[in-house]
């Protein structure tokens, strides 16, 4: 029943007039089968009479009585071979319902050039196995299982239809492989023409088995006509015997779908001087036809003409220099060392790597001793705080070379609390040279007050040692940061009595040396932990409480204030004496008024949409009331505002040392390729930061354009190159190339992955001329330091800035950030830029015009569908009217259409 249906419904029936005959005998097939097989009483006790004729032929029901009848055997396995197709499916599916064989498993196995869609080679590997193993006991197989069919326990063979040379005869019955097995013939009883063929196949046999046991003929061939056509590169040859499966081989491969299977055609035309063969391959194909030479024979004019196909093919590209189908050859390498790395799993791309980070060139520390007079390029560095709610002390930056002019465009926004934001820039004002005195002041304030923010534990001992002369030299830059007076040149400029002043405070004088004298007058003075100081040293300095082990700025000196005023129904004293345990020896002294010193944070991050507060708690600073003889006094002079600087410099700093590390990349790749010049530094930085700096620049934008150029240039440069790549080919050809492991790859030549920005700004790590990283790394360290076998969630915890600046980067990373570069090159640059970068890169998207010509001159085979469609309809619908309307055809035939000699939308 089911065979019948399957008979109507199968593409490969042709209904012609008569087809309502052939639907009532099917419709009448599947009855019989249904009422007297299917549902029977006496199903397991087959008898011969209930199929009839013309239903059912008797060879088929003899075939079901031979396999009734050995189905009690043991272990029985069985080849039942056919002449047609569709004879081995109906077989498969009659006997698959009929209860009395349901001992046999059944499977058909016809050739993977059958014309079924879904009969392939892995198919055909999957049914043998499935024979081999068990699985199946009964095969319906056509010709193409006489041959290499080695299955040991088939102790069956029956021929459905005979055999129609000697050598299928003997072939098909050496599919019996075990002892004692049987080999059945099915002869229609009284026909002697099918009995006379049997017995010259047994003849035939024994004359074979006595020739080559007894030669009798000394008959040599001289030679044999066969062409061979060779690689010189790797070796591989094909000859005429060969070229005709190869060339199914390559139909095999091309694309398919449920309307079309892809296979060669072949017509054969009879010439003066023999037979010629016309050969059509699909439209999918890289050409459409090629004429053999005339042959005395169809076969060899065939095989003549397929070996002539694989020689164009190769020559195309569509074979490899291997003689196979896809890529591989030589013309068409993927420009990777290692092309095995896109079938990786996509895990790969998330692997880390270790790799140093770029410190800036012109920001490299010095060789010179601190010794010595210096000529320091000096920038003076601006503050515009919005909204002007806050003082903010003028410093300037100083270098030993001038940065490089694009750098002092430098602008950028630190994020402070509450909402509120520091517009910061550079500006070049000259060149200051420092004698050696003033050299050595410049860098004990750098060292002070960066111990002051980073490290200020080291700020509790009442003595702290300033200049470190080892310091230098471990030092990742070199660049000081001072207080000035004023933004206009002149000699005047920096500020070195504020500098001298916090350098000459008690905390950094030796103290055996030190005596501290109470000869101020009392209302000029104030009683402090440590000692008595005047009034106007302990306004705008730094102090530490030991009883809270906290520094405050003080802001002014409250004398309308102290400890017996009240603070919440209770004095200053008494609230000191009952939380904290404290009783002042001096209550009657005024009490300071004092800012707390703030943590580095990381001004770069965006951190207006965290702000709960009102617009009125935005301009309030928060102050604190403190008893002076609490506090112990550290700075003088280092006030609130001078803090207030100090604070936005780190993030300011580091936004230059990135910046300037994009100049260098811009400067390396303008030294190839001019129009790298036109490009900005600060879109090359946005390109190299990726989202996990947590800064407002990123390259995520960037890559995604880059990412959808990158395909379409490649796309085009492989379909306008190689003509001999179907749609698949193509497509895995440009998945090669623009794939995360082949980018990765390129980007390693170039070594971009020093200029990648991929951690957001940690200021604990922030080291600079006064501060060195004391983390020293060697290759004896490195993988102490850097561990490998860390989960990558927490990775971001134990990142260590060392002293060469390791840090892990994900492989996809570096990929992306190629994408990244491509898409600011389109944005700024246009896309002649954008080809100039992917030459650079290693990744070839340029192709000869003779090749495009070639292209468009290939479609104009497609103008004899203009019949089929209206095109000027079409061109009116969508606004466009097409130059070379036959590529616009064919981007609408598909590849089963095959009246025209031109190619379809998959190539």
């Amino acid at each position: 029943m089911q065979a019948a249906r399957t008979f109507l419904s199968s593409s490969s029936v042709s209904l012609d007039g008569k087809g309502a005959d052939i639907n009532d005998y099917a419709n009448k097939a599947m009855s019989l089968l249904s009422r007297d097989i299917l549902e029977g009483p006496d199903a397991d006790s087959f008898d011969l009479e209930t199929i009839e004729e013309p239903f059912f032929s008797k060879k088929f029901a003899v075939l079901i009585n031979v396999l009734s009848r050995y189905r009690l055997e043991e272990n029985m396995k069985c080849i039942v071979f056919v002449k047609r197709i569709i004879v081995a499916r109906v077989v498969v599916q009659i006997l698959q319902n009929l209860k009395c064989l349901d001992f046999w498993r059944c499977e058909f196995l016809v050739g993977c050039h059958s014309g079924l869609r879904n009969m392939s080679r892995d198919k055909m590997s999957s049914i043998i196995e499935k024979f081999s193993s068990g699985e199946v006991n009964l095969l319906v197989a056509t010709s193409v299982g006489e041959e290499g069919l080695d299955i040991q326990t088939c102790c069956l063979v029956v021929r459905f239809d005979l055999p129609e040379t000697v050598n299928s005869f003997i072939q098909s019955r050496g599919r019996a492989r075990m002892s004692k097995s049987k080999y059945v013939f099915l002869l229609e009883r009284g026909n002697h023409s099918q009995e006379k063929l049997l017995d010259d196949y047994i003849t035939g046999e024994i004359i074979m088995d006595k020739e080559i046991n007894l030669r009798t003929s000394n008959d040599m061939f001289n030679c044999l006509e066969e062409n061979i056509y060779r690689v010189n590169d790797t070796g591989a040859s094909i000859s005429t015997a060969c070229s005709v499966s190869l060339l199914h081989r390559y139909c095999d491969n091309l694309p398919r779908d449920i309307f079309f299977v892809p296979s060669p055609s072949f017509f054969f035309v009879d010439d003066v001087d023999g037979i010629v063969c016309k050969l059509i391959l699909p439209p999918n194909a890289a050409f459409r036809q090629v004429n053999g030479q005339p042959c005395p024979s169809k076969d060899e004019a065939k095989r003549d003409a397929c070996l002539k196909a694989c020689i164009k093919l190769h020559e195309l590209g569509a074979l490899t220099d291997f003689l196979l189908p896809g890529q591989g050859s030589r013309k068409i390498k993927v420009s990777t060392t290692n092309n095995s790395e896109s079938n990786k799993d996509d895990d790969e791309s998330f692997r880390e790597e270790l790799y140093e980070m770029l410190i800036p060139a012109v920001l490299r520390p010095s060789r010179c001793k601190l010794d010595s007079s210096f000529k320091l390029h000096f920038y003076y560095i601006e503050f515009i705080p919005i909204p002007a709610d806050r003082r903010y002390q003028m410093f300037g930056l100083f270098v030993i070379n001038r940065l490089p002019e694009e750098s002092e465009k430098l602008d950028v926004e630190l994020h402070l609390a509450r909402a509120r934001i520091v517009k910061a820039g550079i500006k070049y004002l000259g060149k200051i040279e420092f004698n050696k005195e003033e050299m050595i002041l410049a860098h004990n304030f750098q060292e002070m007050f960066l111990k002051v923010l980073l490290d200020r534990s080291e700020f509790t001992p009442s003595y702290i040692l300033l200049g470190n002369d080892g310091a230098l030299d471990m030092d990742s830059t070199f660049y000081l940061l001072l207080p000035i007076k004023q933004k206009f040149y002149g000699d005047n400029m920096i500020d070195w009595p504020a500098v001298k002043r916090c350098l000459s405070s008690p905390a950094f004088q030796d103290p055996m040396g030190l005596s501290l004298h109470d000869s101020y007058l009392p209302n000029e003075s104030l009683k402090l932990l440590g000692g008595t100081y005047n009034k106007a040293d302990v306004i705008g300095s730094l102090v530490y409480t030991p009883h809270t082990d906290l520094f405050f700025f003080v802001d002014a000196i409250l004398d309308g204030t102290n400890a017996k005023s009240e603070l919440n129904g209770a004095t200053y004293a008494e609230h000191f004496k009952q939380r904290l345990h404290i009783k002042l020896s001096h209550p009657e002294q005024p009490l300071l008024k004092a800012k707390q010193l703030f943590c580095l944070r990381n001004l770069l991050h965006n951190r207006q949409l965290e702000s709960t507060e009102s617009e009125a708690r935005e301009l309030m600073e928060h102050f604190v009331e403190l008893p002076p003889e609490l506090c112990s006094l550290k700075i003088i002079g280092f006030s609130k505002d001078m803090g207030s600087s100090l604070s936005l410099l780190p993030s300011l700093m580091y936004r230059l040392e990135n910046l300037l590390v994009a100049i260098e990349l811009k400067d390396v790749m303008s030294s190839y390729f001019p129009e790298a010049s036109q490009i900005s530094a600060s879109g090359i930085l946005e390109s190299l930061t990726t989202e996990r700096c947590l800064e407002r620049i990123s390259l995520e934008r960037l890559e995604v354009l880059g990412d959808a150029f990158l395909k379409y240039v490649v796309g085009r440069h492989n379909f306008i190159s190689y003509e001999g790549l179907d749609e698949g080919q193509l497509t895995r050809r440009r998945s090669d190339i623009v794939s995360n492991s082949n980018l990765y790859e390129l980007s390693i030549r170039r070594n971009l992955q020093v200029y990648i920005r991929d951690q957001h700004f940690e200021p604990t790590q922030f080291f600079a001329l006064g501060r060195p990283c004391k983390v020293v790394c060697n290759p004896d360290r490195e993988a102490t330091l850097h561990p490998k076998n860390i989960d990558p969630d927490r990775r971001e915890n134990c990142n260590l800035r060392c002293t060469k600046s390791h840090h892990w980067l994900h492989r996809k990373t570096i990929a992306d950030v190629v994408e990244s570069l491509l898409g600011v090159f389109i944005v700024e640059c246009g896309f002649k830029a954008a080809f100039a970068f992917l030459h650079w890169i290693g990744i070839k998207v340029d192709f000869e015009n003779s090749a495009f010509y070639r292209v468009l001159d290939a479609s104009s085979t497609n103008l004899s569908l203009m019949n089929y469609m209206n095109i000027s309809e079409l061109e009116e619908l969508i606004g466009y009217t097409f130059k070379r309307k036959g590529l616009l055809l064919q981007a609408f035939v598909h590849p089963s259409f095959n009246k025209h000699s031109g190619g379809c939308y998959q190539v």
